[in-house]
């Protein structure tokens, strides 16, 4: 349920003083994920968001769905392996957010086109049934063809490789229909300013201001998730005023960010 349908049905339950299973701070990637995650496990769920979803770093991604090829280079084979299958299911179960795109590395000795051509074949065949293409060794006239503005200096061939690309404004959206649609409350442009304790030091209520209209609400609640990305220490320290500061620079974010889980006893 969205909109203002999900905001009276977020006082009926305020007001019916029902507790939550879970509230998730967070309508970005990770929080989208997780809420989708429990609604659809049966967990009585509400997410809220203080802007649009998906606003900050979940609309700043490389627009890529890939496998995380680059990652093959470094070793990580099980990682390249998940992401290779979520690429292919993703690709699968949403082809109107999907389109397979090529890509053309150009290699400028022969050890380059040896190199890169066997790791996209392993790279491929990682991928499984799920794969977007087949990899394939291209001629230098083929290459300079497909990368007109590339220097044909001392290049030698190409290999052209397939990987996924999406719109991730859409994807945010579809996630917060399927959440609602599994019966989570999802409501953005309200915002989290403070967090209850009760006297063993366990979060009971989350308060909430509507920014549009500044009401306020307090939600009661079995377990909170931060997942606002980098804002993360601002929610945090609502938790513990003298805590550390704990978010750092990603090395590659593509549609994700890190989520923080303020255990509670869950169902």
């Amino acid at each position: 349920m969205t909109g203002d349908a999900a905001i009276g049905e977020l006082k009926k339950k305020v007001k019916a003083g029902e507790e939550w299973d879970v509230v998730i701070i967070g309508g970005g990637a990770t929080g989208l994920g997780a809420a989708l995650e429990a609604a659809t496990r049966g967990y009585k769920t509400l997410l809220v968001e203080q802007a649009d979803f998906a606003k900050s770093t979940s609309s700043k991604s490389t627009k890529l769905v890939h496998g995380g090829v680059r990652y093959l280079a470094q070793g990580d084979v099980a990682l390249v392996r998940e992401a290779s299958i979520e690429r292919g299911l993703l690709t699968k179960n949403a082809p109107h957010l999907v389109h397979n795109t090529s890509f053309v590395i150009p290699a400028y000795s022969l050890w380059d086109s040896i190199m890169y051509t066997v790791g996209l074949k392993l790279y491929d065949w990682m991928a499984g049934r799920l794969s977007l293409g087949r990899s394939r060794h291209i001629s230098k006239r083929e290459t300079l063809k497909r990368l007109p503005t590339l220097s044909p200096a001392r290049l030698s061939a190409g290999i052209l490789y397939h990987d996924g690309q999406f719109d991730d404004s859409r994807l945010a959206i579809n996630l917060v229909q399927t959440i609602a649609e599994q019966g989570g409350l999802v409501l953005n442009y309200m915002k989290v300013t403070g967090l209850e304790k009760n006297s063993k030091g366990k979060i009971i209520k989350v308060k909430l201001q509507d920014v549009e209209n500044n009401d306020t609400h307090h939600v009661m609640t079995r377990g909170v998730i931060n997942a606002t990305g980098v804002f993360a220490d601002d929610v945090l320290r609502m938790d513990n005023p003298g805590a550390r500061h704990s978010i750092a620079a990603s090395q590659g974010v593509h549609w994700c960010w890190t989520a923080t889980f303020y255990p509670a006893t869950m169902r």
